[in-house]
């Protein structure tokens, strides 16, 4: 459980450097988002594809 919660936090801190640097992070194409009148919807489908990815790659590893 232990190597667990410190790849999750190495994982959230790794995210919030790769924003810090540029990368936007939630404003990718592929993003929905709809605006109409008082209510707003966002889908971050394509920032939740690539998180997605990069933990599955990253558990891959750890695994191993």
């Amino acid at each position: 459980m232990g190597k667990i919660l410190v790849l999750v936090g190495l994982v959230i801190a790794a995210i919030g450097a790769v924003m810090m640097l540029g990368l936007p992070l939630g404003r990718l194409p592929g993003d929905f988002s709809v605006r109409r009148g008082n209510f707003g919807f966002y889908f971050p489908l394509t920032s939740s594809l690539i998180v997605s990815i990069v933990l599955t790659l990253l558990f891959s590893l750890f695994r191993r």
